[in-house]
């Protein structure tokens, strides 16, 4: 095992959205954070690089702070 650790996009801001199932942080999937540790790196990048989309799909429809 290797004492490398593992990049995380995690900004522990951990709320679900319920309308896509995005995590209004980061921008995973709850499948995605859960396996993320399981993941190639090349998956994981391909993750990452979809990320940026996801959160700004995310702000377009207001979904984009903490509920009060």
């Amino acid at each position: 095992m290797s004492d490398i650790p593992i990049k995380t996009p995690c900004v522990k801001v951990c709320i679900v959205d319920p309308l896509s199932s995005l995590c209004i942080g980061c921008g995973r999937s709850l499948q995605e954070i859960g396996g993320w540790l399981s993941m190639s790196p090349a998956r994981r990048e391909t993750i990452v690089s979809a990320l940026p989309a996801r959160l700004k799909a995310l702000r377009a429809r207001g979904v984009d702070r903490v509920p009060d």
